[in-house]
């Protein structure tokens, strides 16, 4: 234990100091020494004081050990673990404080507290066979399965029902998810279903497996049987969070803390739902009270330090983490996260190194991708930033930074050819719905696998999108279908199932899968690919519904309230457009050129042309290859009155992106202002001959009219 000087100690020391000062130089010295070493006895005696007993109460110690066990019982385990460190120092040498310290710190996850509580336990006559199941928890949580798994399989027959499960878990921690589902499942069996923790473990393995209905199904079951049960309340928060949304999570992680309200693992998933629906203030108050219950949790200044970079203090944040020690080292959140500050500061090789990190050990992690992407142009590495960001640019729905990132790096490299078709697509919307990256491991090696676990959707999800990105889209829906119909509780089979329909143009079949998969998990790649299929189906109204659910529990998602800002320009709802977008603008900064240009088009709309005019020019001052930036300063510059200008600038977008439909139809109306029919004419023949363009009745009447 380290030793903290009292305040007392802290000004008497400083008092000698002064002291000392004042001396010849010739005593200053051994004054001093005799003064720190005056001091250094006081603390040591304050430190002995402090830790040992002041006499040995074993009646105190069984008492809080029985109130430690009814509080555990009761799932608070934070409590519990504060009357069993009573009881062990009112008999330090009592097995019984000691077990009930182990299974304390063993409830709140706290691996090698418990482990060695044990072996004290043990050195006091606990017995060994008693122990074998206490110490296979403790290896189970310090990531040791197959100690955990051999220890369960030896514990004494009074704790079989533990040991099941804690030899269930291991398995599927181990990569044996089916033979661990299994194994919960006989241990449910065995205890008659009467069992909240099994169902509990249960549900955490279903989870793993992706069968979230099943999982949701097993959480239930857990609280029916004991509603204060803090893992399944903390399980169901996890399972409704993916379900619903962060909004709809929150009662239960706060149902978790009513019965514990210093439960650490409660306290920092509550403060992180808190944060991503953003609400910063009681994220923080989470956090500070997670640092209580855990002084120096690794967590808890993880998510602080995610706050302060959101606020713009990235000393703030990069102290934070620094002050986390090595505790998230390998940990890719905190890798993501370090790396933007160094990103931020131009380090850019540090900032490499530890995105490297990240996709080593998470290689289809397309955010890291992305990023690490970034860093390798930032630092001149243009060749490798290719390597990074082209199979992710060479699909339908690649975002345009990354598309723009491609171009810069073609044209740095010299391949302008290529630079000005990844250019060309830079902050155009995508033009197909977002799919999963597959895997580079060969088909037969994936088919193997699962093969050899029949029982495993996991590794079958892996072949089936493999099989669709191969190309063998008919093998690959009968496989998705007989997935669905084997696991209807799992989302990724109805994704799977919905992939391929969407891909053959079966929209309506597609959106119904779609459909499955969002009541299971609605996520914003499940969201995505609904409003995507709605929307081409021609059913807005239902998929601004499905947009206007997700954004209701997820109110901080970029993705959402751009394509929301997009919809109400497209509707004529201006003023909504500008509010969504100037609170994506305090958030983003002034940076955005796709941002910026949307700005101008719905102050335009709005009629407040001298701010549009603002915004539309800033966008293209960022970007003038852009063809949404140039259309936008173009289109408010001609309703401003400037024709000549506008209509030069909508003509250099067409020559940018002359399939976009929607850089037709504003060109087109400029052209029909000027008197120029013909060119009008040709232009909204090219707009309808566009599949997404959605004006299509008003360029028809204005075709009419033109004659």
């Amino acid at each position: 234990m380290t030793f903290m000087p009292n305040r007392g100690l802290r000004r008497r020391s400083t008092r000698l100091e002064r002291l000392a000062r004042r001396l010849p130089q010739g005593v200053r010295l051994r004054a001093v020494l005799l003064a720190l070493a005056a001091v250094a006895v006081m603390a040591a005696l304050i430190v002995v004081a402090r830790l040992a007993p002041a006499s040995l109460d074993p009646a105190l110690a069984r008492r809080e050990a029985a109130v430690s066990a009814r509080l555990l019982a009761l799932g608070n385990a934070t409590a519990a673990r504060s009357h069993a460190l009573t009881a062990s120092r009112a008999d330090p040498k009592s097995a019984i404080a000691l077990v009930a310290l182990a299974r304390s710190y063993l409830a709140l996850e706290q691996g090698a507290s418990g482990e060695a509580a044990i072996n004290r336990a043990l050195a006091a006559g606990f017995s060994k066979p008693r122990a074998r199941v206490l110490l296979a928890q403790a290896w189970l949580i310090e990531g040791d399965t197959a100690r955990a798994l051999a220890a369960a399989r030896r514990a004494d027959p009074r704790d079989i029902t533990v040991a099941g499960r804690v030899a269930a878990l291991a398995l599927a921690a181990s990569g044996d998810r089916a033979g661990g589902h299994a194994a919960m499942l006989e241990v449910v069996r065995k205890t008659n279903g009467r069992d909240a923790d099994a169902w509990t473990g249960l549900g955490r393995i279903r989870l793993q497996m992706g069968d979230v209905a099943g999982a949701i199904a097993a959480a239930d079951k857990a609280l029916a049987l004991s509603r204060g049960n803090v893992d399944a309340l903390m399980l169901k928060g996890e399972l409704v969070r993916g379900q619903y949304g962060l909004v709809a999570a929150l009662p239960w992680f706060e149902a978790a803390l009513r019965v514990d309200p210093w439960r650490h693992a409660a306290l920092i998933q509550y403060a992180a739902t808190l944060g991503d629906a953003g609400r910063y203030s009681a994220m923080l108050d989470a956090t500070r009270r997670a640092l209580q219950a855990e002084p120096g949790s690794a967590d808890a200044l993880y998510l602080q330090a995610v706050l302060a970079a959101r606020a713009g203090n990235d000393d703030l944040a990069r102290a934070l983490l620094q002050r986390s020690g090595s505790a998230l080292d390998g940990k890719a959140a905190p890798l993501l996260l370090a790396g933007m500050l160094d990103y931020g500061q131009g380090a850019w090789q540090q900032a490499i190194a530890r995105w490297r990190a990240v996709l080593s050990a998470q290689p289809m992690n397309l955010v890291a991708r992305r990023l690490l992407g970034a860093a390798l142009f930032q630092s001149g590495d243009a060749r490798g930033a290719l390597e990074m960001l082209r199979p992710m640019a060479l699909r339908g729905d690649a975002d345009s930074y990354t598309l723009g990132l491609v171009g810069r790096a073609f044209e740095l490299t010299g391949e302008r050819d290529w630079a000005a078709r990844f250019l060309d697509r830079a902050a155009i919307p995508a033009t197909e719905a977002p799919t999963p990256f597959g895997t580079d491991a060969p088909l037969d090696a994936l088919q193997a696998a699962a093969d050899r676990a029949p029982d495993d959707p996991v590794p079958a999800v892996t072949y089936v999108r493999a099989l669709i990105d191969a190309g063998r889209r008919s093998e690959a829906l009968g496989r998705a279908r007989d997935l669905a119909a084997r696991y209807p509780g799992a989302p990724a089979a109805h994704l799977l199932v919905g992939d391929v329909l969407a891909g053959q143009g079966e929209l309506a079949e597609a959106s119904r899968a779609y459909r499955l998969a969002a009541n299971l998990r609605f996520d914003e790649a499940t969201m995505l690919r609904l409003v995507d299929t709605l929307d081409r189906l021609g059913r807005r109204a239902e998929a601004a519904t499905v947009l206007a659910l997700f954004l209701s529990q997820n109110p901080q998602n970029t993705t959402a309230l751009r394509m929301t800002a997009h919809w109400q320009i497209a509707s004529g709802g201006w003023d909504a457009a500008i509010d969504t977008l100037e609170g994506l603008r305090a958030r983003l900064g002034n940076r955005d050129a796709a941002l910026l240009a949307e700005l101008g088009y719905a102050y335009a709309g709005g009629d407040a042309l001298d701010i549009a005019q603002l915004y539309a020019a800033a966008a293209y001052r960022l970007a003038p290859l852009n063809p949404a930036a140039t259309d936008a300063y173009g289109w408010v510059l001609y309703l401003a009155g400037d024709d000549a200008a506008g209509i030069e600038l909508m003509e250099k977008a067409v020559t940018i992106a002359p399939r976009h439909g929607g850089l037709r139809w504003h060109l087109a109306q400029a052209y029909a202002d000027a008197g120029r029919k013909r060119e009008a004419r040709a232009a909204i023949a090219a707009a309808l001959g566009d599949p997404g363009f959605g004006d299509r009745a008003d360029a028809k009447a204005l075709l009419k009219s033109l004659g």
